[in-house]
């Protein structure tokens, strides 16, 4: 099936329930790979659009996606928002939960909804079905939560592998992404197959995290080590997991993204 870029009518199908954000190459026609953000906890689509705008990578469509459902103001110790009026304020999970540990919202709070929206329709249904496009044209970029979400989806891909031999129930090497980058956030469990016999998920892997991580801390990053074939870590020298703040904290991501985009 021939490529074709994919334009803004190609997702209405969607509806309500996934609003995307689209940031075109300067000439779209040049577009060879798509990038695929995820905001973090609380945030929007168009900050990431922003973001993707900002850091212009050459041929490359970037595609920001809006949390799958609102998050109630007061959750994140804003005022609340006034009745009938649009929040900008959205999260991943299937559900609101609080860890039992911390009383904070639960950091795997399941994320099936978001993977049937994002990677069985916007990716598998419309990039790569409708448009063309294989797996592996495919990078995946999140922060906090969004950046777990990416992780999950790319961990995920493992149970696509193709039956070969159906009488010896042979596969394939499960799909991978041409690369995944989370910044502050940890694979959760939910998203990890249940096989014992898994095989480790072949997306490169580049996780960026502050000193004082909350969630990449050292037991996550050895959790992702064992679940993917490749796996590089930044810690930066402030101790938050916020996003990059400086050129020196951003060179890492630009070459981890410089370097998938040369590769086929």
């Amino acid at each position: 099936m021939p490529t074709r870029i994919p334009g803004p009518d190609d997702f209405t199908y969607l509806g309500p329930s996934l609003k995307i954000s689209m940031v075109f190459p300067e000439i779209p026609e040049t577009t060879t790979s798509i990038l695929v953000l995820f905001h973090g906890l609380g945030d929007s689509e168009a900050s990431f659009a922003k973001f993707a705008k900002n850091i212009n990578l050459p041929g490359v469509l970037a595609i920001s996606v809006r949390g799958i459902s609102p998050l109630p103001p007061a959750l994140l110790g804003l005022p609340g928002s006034d009745a009938g009026q649009p929040t900008n304020h959205f999260h991943w999970g299937d559900d609101l939960t609080l860890s039992s540990d911390t009383a904070d919202l639960d950091p795997d709070p399941g994320f099936s909804k978001a993977e049937e929206l994002v990677l069985g329709k916007l990716i598998q249904g419309t990039l790569v079905t409708t448009c063309g496009w294989e797996i592996n044209d495919i990078l995946l970029f999140g922060f906090g939560q969004g950046g777990s979400l990416a992780l999950g989806l790319s961990s995920k891909l493992r149970d696509a592998g193709r039956v070969v031999d159906v009488t010896e129930g042979d596969r394939e090497p499960g799909l991978a992404f041409k690369g995944v980058v989370s910044i502050g956030g940890h694979l959760p469990s939910s998203m990890i197959p249940s096989s014992r016999a898994r095989s480790k998920a072949r997306t490169p892997v580049l996780v960026c995290h502050g000193r004082n991580s909350e969630l990449l801390d050292s037991d996550a990053v050895e959790l992702l080590k064992r679940e993917f074939v490749d796996v590089r870590e930044v810690k930066w020298m402030k101790a938050d997991d916020g996003m990059p703040g400086n050129r020196h904290e951003m060179l890492p991501i630009m070459q981890f993204f410089a370097e998938r985009l040369r590769s086929w």
